[in-house]
């Protein structure tokens, strides 16, 4: 074997031992660890889109019993959760999000802005005191993935 060889061998093998522990890691490093996902939202057009990505996501793992999802909403999204206005859909999705354990956190600083209270969005909600990004933060801090549709 001459040297090429061998140093293409040693790299292959190094790609192939990266290769196998990023998919463990991708995975969940391992059974009876769930995955922690963080959803951020904060534009209005994207609610619907945001909460499918939500569902799917449960339904990809298998159920709510394989992943543990927050979603964090501040800004104008926040609106489409106001009880009285809010679409049939978007609240029957909240329901079910709500009974699967998602954790519903909207920013307190949003809430003071647009003069709203816990009371007066969908059941099921959370209040983020400190704000929303820092939730945000306090969530990525413990180990939860942070995903932006």
């Amino acid at each position: 074997m001459n040297r090429r060889n061998i140093l293409w061998s040693a790299i292959s093998a190094l790609g192939a031992a990266f290769g196998a522990s990023g998919a463990k890691a991708a995975t969940g490093a391992g059974a009876g660890n769930k995955l922690k996902v963080v959803y951020h939202l904060s534009d209005a057009e994207k609610v619907n889109f945001v909460l499918g990505n939500i569902q799917n996501h449960i339904d990809g793992v298998g159920g709510p019993d394989h992943v543990t999802i927050a979603l964090v909403i501040h800004g104008p999204a926040l609106k489409a959760f106001y009880s009285a206005q809010a679409n049939p859909d978007i609240s029957k999705r909240v329901g079910e999000f709500s009974k699967d354990g998602v954790e519903l956190a909207a920013c307190g600083n949003t809430m003071k802005a647009q003069n709203v209270t816990l009371t007066e969005l969908l059941p099921g909600f959370v209040s983020a005191e400190k704000g929303g990004v820092v939730r945000l933060a306090e969530l990525q801090s413990q180990g939860y993935l942070y995903l932006r549709p």
